[in-house]
């Protein structure tokens, strides 16, 4: 049975919500603010969301605009997080070179026909694990080589090119962005049930029909976040992703 959306929806939403903030600041974990607002735009942001998208499904330049919209979103989002300078624009190319051959390969198989309501929820939750691999991959990646320059700046006196310094430094960190999925993809269904098999569930499809497509969710994503956390490495290895000005030319 899928949830009514009525005031007592809206009062738990709320209380759980201010719960949320409360924890936060009584524990002093920080990111109160940042809770509070996060709840309140995602409220807001589907609320719009799910008017638009009955209006975006039905024509097709209409739709592809609406999934630009959302890469760009994503890719100004993993940007801004792992960099405040003008290099943030390229944590776009680790988004596209994960999601654009996955969505490529299902809609050339068949297995995602191109229509938009199955085409958007299947993009943004490709997207959405994309953003997710690139912003750890990335700010792991930087935080390790400002941690650890001394390592760095040893592998360049020894004859290594910067991006294999870079890269010898900055591997092991950037790999730990792949934790988050394979532990998903590890203990599904026994620790969690995931948003695709629930949502399919209480959209009346068996069990099996629900497996199927959760499973389908998560190895896609497990391809997508891969290749995303490979090219972000890449790009902060090759100094294009950074903090530091590396050349007044790269600098604001």
């Amino acid at each position: 049975m899928l949830l009514p959306v009525n005031v007592t929806l809206g009062i738990v939403l709320a209380v759980l919500l201010i719960a949320a903030v409360a924890v936060a600041a009584l524990a002093r974990l920080g990111h109160t603010r940042a809770i509070a607002v996060a709840g309140l735009r995602a409220a807001a942001q589907l609320a719009a969301v799910s008017y638009l998208i009955g209006w975006v499904v039905h024509a097709l330049p209409r739709l592809l605009g609406f999934l630009l919209v959302m890469f760009a979103v994503a890719a100004r989002t993993a940007g801004r997080r792992i960099t405040r300078n003008r290099s943030w624009w390229w944590a776009a190319l680790p988004i596209a070179v994960g999601v654009v051959p996955v969505v490529g390969l299902l809609l050339l198989t068949g297995l995602v026909p191109p229509r938009g309501l199955t085409l958007i929820p299947v993009t943004g939750i490709l997207i959405g694990g994309a953003l997710t691999a690139t912003v750890l991959a990335g700010r792991r990646a930087l935080d390790e080589l400002e941690t650890r320059r001394g390592e760095f700046e040893a592998g360049l006196a020894l004859g290594l090119l910067d991006r294999d310094a870079r890269m010898e430094v900055a591997r092991p960190a950037a790999s730990d962005a792949l934790l988050p999925g394979l532990d998903q993809t590890r203990t599904v269904g026994l620790v969690t049930l995931p948003g695709a098999f629930v949502g399919m569930l209480l959209g009346g499809a068996s069990p099996v029909q629900a497996g199927a497509v959760q499973l389908f969710v998560l190895v896609a994503l497990l391809a997508v976040q891969a290749t995303a956390c490979a090219v972000a490495l890449e790009l902060v290895a090759r100094g294009r992703l950074h903090r530091v000005p590396l050349t007044p030319a790269e600098g604001e």
